[in-house]
């Protein structure tokens, strides 16, 4: 009982607690489940609105429509995300073009996965270590890597030794892989969608291949140029690829336009008329009518058969109608190298391409492209190895007769070789020639002016070409080494006699020809006791 008083004046108290608690809950409940804001006002009909079905089918309708027009905003900022999205792609697409593209189409075939960044980096300083952009200063002659020069179906290299020849066609697999894989990468990067080439829709074949060059320096790679006719006459387009001991890199894709490069032929002369006749044959057939930007300078050392020389330049000049030429004379000894050095410091207009001529040097049109496609001022200049003929007399002459020059103008170990030891023939341009200090004046006579000139080149950031050429030949003549020469300038003199002569093999014939017949009479006397 007592229990029981207790507990009644409680009781209510407690059933009102729990009833507030219960309220308070239920509140807490409808305020976090009631959306906020315009929904909060949604939620609950205004004392004026409809209610009922139709209020709430109002309300239902004005969430509809605001979902929709969210869902819209929505849209609309994917579309921006995708457009941001490709304008990024696009960025890094070009980024990436920008450090492979040089690479080139040899990579992706190679290697279709992602080149590394260290990769490209190595590839790049390959190029940058080799003579590609700029010359490298060389102590000596003997340093220079020389080129070598190959078209569709040959390759004319200077290593010859005693089982190549000056000229051959390409049996090895690689080598020939090797070439058509860097004129197949050139045709592709000519015909390529963003191609300059492409402007006019002019399509590049392998028959537009003029001619190629490339050289391997041992510790970089392999450098090739590579020139193809353009779309008009004396327009070219020359690819420059390297191979850096991995892919083919492309280099550069240029434009080439020789239609106003004039060249300058320099040639110094002492008597020899009848060998300058025969040089202005040649000289009016290539330079005049086939070439026609063309100039020539003569400097004539003397006055014994200056008025023959003399006439034959005005006979072509009248003949051909030909204005372009100079004529100087000089009375006194002849020196290879002043009468070159005055040749081009006498030109007094724009700057020119000089070739360093002689007057026993046969050179075709193709040649004087070939000039001047490899000389550029400030930057390149051009040391032809020219193929030197051998004695017809020694090559012919189990024929019975000579056959004409045009024809002995064949490149074959036979009928000569590159001579690679002389440097008397050149192209560049006077600036570079005027800038490097011209021939050493105290040089007289025969020898030794070219070689001094071709260490200054090379002593300076110029890049020096030196390569066989297919269209630059060395007549035979017979030389005579004048005493008055000095004992080093002698033993050259010599030296090139010896070779001018004839093959080793045909040298041989000629040095044991008499045990050659002594075993011939032998045979003839032993078939007769028999």
């Amino acid at each position: 009982m007592m229990v029981r008083r207790g507990l009644s004046p409680w009781l209510p108290r407690m059933v009102v607690l729990l009833v507030v608690l219960c309220s308070a809950v239920s509140v807490l409940y409808m305020l976090a489940c009631t959306p906020k804001g315009i929904d909060e006002q949604l939620a609950f009909p205004r004392a004026n609105s409809p209610t009922g079905k139709e209020g709430y089918q109002a309300i239902l309708q004005e969430r509809e429509e605001q979902h929709r027009n969210y869902i819209n905003s929505l849209k609309k900022q994917i579309a921006q995300l995708k457009d941001e999205l490709q304008e990024r792609s696009e960025q890094l697409k070009s980024l990436q073009d920008h450090y492979t593209d040089s690479l080139g189409p040899g990579l992706e075939r190679s290697n279709p996965e992602k080149t590394p960044a260290d990769l490209l980096e190595f590839l790049r300083s390959q190029i940058d270590r080799a003579e590609v952009h700029a010359g490298a200063k060389l102590p000596t002659e003997y340093a220079a890597v020389p080129f070598e020069s190959f078209t569709l179906q040959k390759v004319y290299q200077l290593e010859t030794g005693l089982t190549r020849h000056p000229e051959e066609k390409p049996v090895r697999k690689d080598k020939r892989d090797e070439l058509a894989e860097a004129i197949e990468l050139a045709l592709e990067t000519l015909n390529s969608p963003d191609s300059d080439s492409n402007a006019n829709h002019h399509m590049y074949t392998a028959s537009d291949f003029i001619e190629g060059m490339y050289r391997t320096e041992k510790d970089k790679g392999t450098l090739y140029e590579l020139t193809f006719k353009g779309d008009r006459p004396h327009k070219f387009r020359r690819i420059v690829l390297f191979r850096p001991f991995g892919p083919i890199m492309k280099v550069k894709n240029e434009n080439l336009n020789m239609a106003s490069t004039l060249i300058n032929i320099v040639v110094p002369l002492a008597k020899r008329a009848s060998k300058f006749r025969q040089f202005m044959q040649n000289f009016r057939e290539m330079g005049i009518e086939q070439d026609g930007r063309i100039h020539l300078t003569v400097v004539y050392f003397g006055k014994e058969q200056m008025n023959e020389v003399k006439a034959i330049l005005e006979n072509t000049s009248r003949s051909a109608n030909f204005k372009n030429f100079t004529f100087i004379q000089l009375n006194e000894e002849f020196s290879r190298g002043k009468g070159l050095d005055i040749g081009a410091r006498i030109w007094k207009g724009n700057n020119v391409v000089l070739f360093f001529c002689d007057v026993d040097i046969y050179f075709t049109a193709e040649f004087l492209n070939t000039c001047r496609l490899n000389t550029q001022p400030g930057k390149k200049v051009f040391y032809p190895v020219l193929f030197s003929q051998y004695n017809p007399g020694i090559i012919y002459g189990h024929h019975g007769s000579i056959p004409p020059l045009e024809q002995q103008l064949v490149i074959k170990k036979e009928t000569g070789f590159w001579r690679d030891f002389g440097f008397g023939m050149t192209c560049q341009y006077r600036s570079d020639f005027i800038n490097i200090g011209g021939f050493d004046l105290d040089i007289k006579g025969w020898g030794g002016e070219d070689v001094h000139l071709y260490r200054k080149y090379l002593h300076s950031n110029l890049i020096v070409v030196r390569t066989p050429v297919r269209g630059l030949f060395h007549l035979w003549h017979e030389k005579r080494c004048l005493d008055e020469l000095t004992p080093e300038q002698y033993k050259m003199c010599m030296q090139s006699k010896a070779m001018n002569e004839a093959s080793h093999g045909q040298l041989g014939m000629l040095v044991f020809r008499h045990e050659i017949e002594a075993h011939l009479r032998k045979q003839k006397t032993s078939s007769k006791k028999t």
